[in-house]
């Protein structure tokens, strides 16, 4: 016999709708990224994921540790000083932690980023990595929301993660977040 969704049991739909939940969550985070760029779009409070699309742009904002680089959302941009650049040396658990920013198409620039200093690097998987100033870019997980800057000074996965400036330098001063972690 079946049912009707009115003749489910209450007890059943409070444990199936969470779980079908978490289980659509969980698909959208390990096969379905989301751009970055203009059109990011985070799924609540998730960070943004290491496809973008072909509309990427690198802003700036200003905070406490003076001008960044951004993405087109305002979503914090940082290098990691194990790379070089030509060569992320950050992938698996590291590339979770920290998703690179990466791209299908020409990245734009917009405040006082520098198109000239624009560049990218094939990783490891095939995927496009933005560069900037000859630093593969990336997000920092942590970083929620745009204005963020959770992951400066970090000291995770063998070296440091700072912000970028607009002239492609690691800002390197005091962080009120410079433990230990990812």
């Amino acid at each position: 016999m079946r049912r009707s969704l009115d003749q489910v049991p209450t007890r059943f739909a409070r444990v199936a709708v969470p779980v079908a939940l978490v289980a659509a969550l969980a698909a959208a985070c390990s096969s379905t990224p989301l751009p970055a760029g203009p059109a990011v779009s985070s799924a609540g409070a998730s960070a943004p994921s290491t496809t973008a699309s072909a509309a990427v742009t690198i802003g700036t904002q200003s905070g406490a540790h003076g001008t960044y680089l951004t993405d087109g959302a305002g979503r914090a941009l940082y290098l990691f000083m194990s790379d070089t650049a030509t060569t992320s040396t950050c992938s698996g658990a590291c590339a979770t932690a920290w998703p690179p920013l990466t791209a299908t198409g020409t990245p734009a620039v917009s405040g006082s980023a520098t198109a000239s200093k624009l560049g990218s690097l094939t990783r490891a998987d095939g995927t496009v990595q933005v560069t900037y100033g000859g630093h593969p870019l990336y997000y920092f997980a942590a970083d929620t929301a745009p204005g963020q800057t959770k992951g400066q000074g970090k000291n995770g996965f063998g070296a440091l993660w700072w912000l970028v400036d607009p002239a492609g330098s690691a800002i390197t001063g005091a962080s009120p977040s410079a433990s230990s972690g990812y």
